[in-house]
């Protein structure tokens, strides 16, 4: 089976950084397992990471989410030490600065994957929205999210996420 996991904005500033939240480093084992276990499959691992300038607040997410955050450089816009280790050479990365990632999108139209799982942060927005871009790329595809390899903030919005992921067909696991 070709399968690849993405591994969504696992990094410092959501985590224990500007915009860190309680329940965010307890998904790391179960990030930790699924890198470990889908290369040991020979599938692909992509990460993402959501990017910003110090111009950030000038942006249009900046007027809404008004907090400086993954600033490209800083310590809050890497990767946890621990997912970011586990990184190999052939690891496919894409720097975002949306929510979604487009250019995630046009490389997974190419590609032939039978299965894509997404894990990270935060399930009502980024793991959100590039679940979504993952099925628009290959709307037959097999998109899998697992409940306990994201979070939110909000329990409230994880959970309507999570409805809303069902609601498009993407498997919601661990629930």
């Amino acid at each position: 089976m070709n399968k690849c996991l993405i591994v969504v904005d696992y990094q410092n500033d959501f985590i224990d950084g500007a915009l860190g939240f309680d329940g965010a480093l307890n998904i790391k084992d179960a990030i930790i397992n699924k890198i470990t276990q889908v290369k040991q499959d020979g599938g692909d691992v992509i990460f993402t990471k959501d990017t910003h300038t110090e111009d950030y607040l000038d942006t249009e997410e900046g007027q809404h989410l008004p907090v400086i955050h993954c600033v490209e450089g800083t310590t809050g816009h890497a990767l946890q030490e621990d997912v970011d280790a586990l990184r190999e050479n052939t690891d496919v990365e894409f720097i975002k600065y949306s929510f979604p990632s487009l250019e995630l999108g046009n490389y997974l139209a190419t590609k032939d994957y039978e299965v894509i799982e997404l894990c990270g942060l935060v399930s009502n927005i980024c793991v959100l929205s590039n679940a979504v871009i993952a099925k628009s790329a290959l709307p037959n595809a097999h998109i899998v999210v697992d409940a306990q390899a994201t979070a939110s903030f909000d329990s409230n919005l994880h959970e309507q996420a999570l409805n809303i992921l069902e609601g498009i067909h993407v498997e919601v696991i661990n629930r």
